[in-house]
This record gives structure tokens, C-alpha cells and sequence, in this order.
């Protein structure tokens, strides 16, 4: 598996790649990650094994870094002798590394693995990318995905896309986003509560918003809870996540300017192992979202993490959200940017402790079926698919032409 970045902080490793590449050991194959020190230099030049599965981390980068890290992921990948090779993200160094591989060993089977947007109305709007690296990336998210022999993609949004570049749907193969196993066997009462030092105050109901902010519109999460105070004001907000560029701040001002500061409690950006009893906290979770074409695309794994851990769930209807949940059932699904509608959807929430009680445990029955050893299968099924598509067999001295 060829990783766009490291292991740390982003979240396509550790809440994709690896939690795959674990489930896919436990059916009895060998898998290594091959990744960049992006983000994370103290890691370059590493190798780290996680319930079996190795990550390489390369050397730090030096002048010329585009040229030096592509050509050590590509020996990286190498010395591993691969019979497949799966490309997590299309773009980056690690793209450049899939495209020479295409080119030295064209019978390598190469499946790329989409999980979002990345040009045009994805992260290439999102984030402050040079011109010429944007330029790159969505030349990279087109071509890298023609020339794969198989695609996996992680939501239905993006299994249209792809099909709409002219791609062969049997080509193309639906890997959601999945849970750990572990996450599953633990129910929400039976988390090791600690008081956290975070609490303002003892509250009968609170709310979690688990979020990155350029998903959602803060005006609407803060005109949502002038509206949820007005009728239940001892109610409290817990936040936790930050921003790609600060978002966070231009919230904390809204509610400053609201009067609901003493009723807002925002963690930052919290360690994995401190997520859990953060949760525990939690009375009901929200997940708003604008309904944009990065969204749409999106995996929404922290989704996913909140109904493993059994939480009722207020979400916008929006992508996955209504793949993942049934309204009514495992979830409340509202409409997008409609502040009106997500305060009642709370509202009605707090109360109705059986509804609650009904949504939290289908939400985490739903999540069962999105269990990585359950999902594992459909990233086998495009690796056979990619291999049957190669007319060559790679080995570690040469490419020998099957008969």
C-alpha cells in the first residue's frame, strides 16, 4: 500500500489504510505501507509494525524533494516484491511513485483507492495548494485512476464520478469507509469514565460537534443552538477538532457574540485514545454538513465512529450521511444549511429519551455492517480483478510474460 502521507496526523492512514490493511493480515495476507514523512518528520526513515502490518516511513525530505521522495517510495515499494499494488490517494508524491511503477513494471497490478475530492470543488479549493500543485493533483486524480487495472472508492458519490471519466463500472469497486472490531465490542455505558478537566459544569444534556469545521457552516451550528437554548438552556455543547485554517475561531467569536459562551466547551483537537470517553459524555451527536461536492465525496469515517459507539446522531443530509444512516431509524437526518431544521431535530431528541435510546443502538447495529473484516473482501475482490487484468507477472528480477 503506497500512503499519501504519514502516520501521523492525517486520517486516511489511520482510519483507512490501516484498520484495511489489519483486516486483510487477518484473512492471511502479507501487507506493508509505504509512506512519506509529509507532516510528520520525526517519523521519516522508520519502520513501525501495527497488529502485523509494517509501516515504512521514508527518508526526510532534501533538495530536490520531489524527485528524492518519489524515487525512494518507488525502491521502497520495490524491495517489498508486491504482487499488488494499492495506491491510497491519487495525487502527491506517492501518485508520481504509481505513475513510474506503470511505466518500469507495467504488469504490476496497480488498484488506486479514492476517499474524497480532490480538484476542482474539492481540496484543491480548499486548501492553499500552489497553483502549480493543484494543477498536478487533479491532473493526477484523473490519469492515475484511468491507468489503474482496478478502483476502490469510498462513497457512491465518488463510484459516479469515477464512472463518469469513461471508466468500466466492473472496474470500479465500492470500499466504504469501515469501524475496528474493537470499537464494536464496546457498548457506551461500559466506557472508563474519567472527569475531564475540560468541564465547565455539571449539565443534564450535552451535545457533541466531532468535526474538522470546513465541512459545515458555523453560522448554522451557532444559529441552531441559540434556537436549542432558547427552549432547553442547560443544555451544553462539547467541540472537539480544529480547523484547517482557524475556523474554530471565527465560532468561538459567534458564540462570544451570542451570549452562549458559558454553554459552549471546546476541546481543540484531542489525542485518538481520549476520543472514546469524550463520546461517552456525549447525550446526542451532530454532524452538519453543506451540501457541496467535497461532502458528497467524503467517507465520513468520524460518522462512522460515532454510530460504533451507539450515539443518537443529528446529521445533514448529505452524501454517506444517508448511505450510512436510515432517518428514523439509526439516525435523524436533516436538510442541509437549515438551521430551523437541525435545532428541532435536537430538540425533539432531548425529548424523547426513547428515541434516543432506539437510534443509538441501531446506529451502532448499522455500524456492524461496516466492520473492516466484513469490507476486507470487496479490496480482495479488486485485487483480483486488477491481477486478472495484468498479461505480465512481476517478480524481483524481472517481468516475465505469462502464457
Amino acid at each position: 500500500m503506497l500512503a499519501p502521507f504519514g502516520i501521523r496526523p492525517k486520517g486516511t492512514l489511520a482510519a483507512r489504510m490501516l484498520p484495511l490493511a489489519q483486516a486483510l493480515v487477518r484473512r492471511g495476507h502479507q501487507v506493508v505501507i509505504v509512506a512519506p514523512p509529509v507532516h510528520n518528520p520525526d517519523d521519516a526513515a522508520t519502520c513501525v509494525e501495527y497488529e502485523g502490518v509494517p509501516v515504512i516511513h521514508t527518508a526526510a525530505l532534501r533538495a530536490p524533494g520531489v524527485v528524492q521522495q518519489t524515487l525512494a517510495l518507488l525502491q521502497a515499494t520495490l524491495r517489498q516484491r508486491p504482487d499488488v499494488v494499492h495506491l491510497f490517494k491519487p495525487k502527491g508524491y506517492a501518485g508520481l511513485a504509481a505513475l513510474a511503477l506503470h511505466y518500469l513494471c507495467p504488469g504490476l497490478p496497480l488498484v488506486a483507492d479514492t476517499d474524497d475530492w480532490e480538484g476542482p470543488g474539492g481540496w484543491n479549493d480548499l486548501l492553499p495548494y500552489p497553483s502549480a500543485a493543484k494543477r498536478l493533483f487533479a491532473w493526477q486524480e484523473r490519469d492515475l485512476l484511468r491507468r489503474a487495472d482496478a478502483i476502490t472508492v469510498a462513497s457512491r458519490a465518488l463510484e459516479t464520478l469515477v464512472w463518469s471519466m469513461g471508466i468500466a463500472p466492473e472496474r470500479v469497486f465500492y470500499l466504504p469507509n469501515g469501524v475496528r472490531p474493537s470499537t464494536l465490542d464496546t457498548q457506551p455505558s461500559t466506557f472508563n469514565l474519567q472527569p475531564s478537566p475540560f468541564n465547565l459544569q455539571p449539565s443534564p444534556f450535552n451535545l457533541l460537534l466531532y468535526t474538522r469545521f470546513w465541512e459545515l457552516d458555523v453560522r448554522e451550528v451557532v444559529a441552531a443552538l441559540v434556537g436549542v437554548a432558547a427552549r432547553c438552556p442547560n443544555v451544553r455543547l462539547i467541540i472537539v477538532g480544529k480547523g484547517e485554517r482557524g475556523e474554530e475561531n471565527e465560532l468561538l467569536r459567534l458564540v462570544q457574540r451570542t451570549g452562549l459562551a458559558s454553554i459552549v466547551d471546546y476541546r481543540g483537537w484531542l489525542m485518538p485514545d481520549h476520543i472514546p470517553a469524550t463520546l461517552a459524555e456525549a447525550d446526542v451527536a451532530l454532524m452538519p454538513m453543506r451540501d457541496t461536492l467535497i461532502n458528497r465525496a467524503r467517507g465520513l469515517a468520524k460518522l462512522l465512529e460515532l454510530m460504533g459507539a451507539g450515539l443518537p446522531i443529528v446529521a445533514s443530509r448529505v452524501g454517506q450521511a444517508a448511505e450510512y444512516l436510515e432517518h428514523g431509524v439509526s439516525g435523524w437526518l436533516v436538510p442541509p444549511e437549515n438551521p430551523g431544521a437541525l435545532a428541532e431535530a435536537v430538540l425533539r431528541l432531548i425529548g424523547d429519551a426513547d428515541l434516543r435510546q432506539r437510534l443509538g443502538i441501531s446506529a451502532q447495529h448499522a455500524a456492524r455492517q461496516y466492520s473492516w473484516d466484513l469490507l476486507a473482501p470487496i479490496a480482495e475482490r479488486a485485487y483480483a480483478h486488477a491481477v486478472n487484468q495484468s498479461y505480465y507477472q512481476f517478480d524481483s528480477m524481472s517481468i516475465n510474460r505469462i502464457p
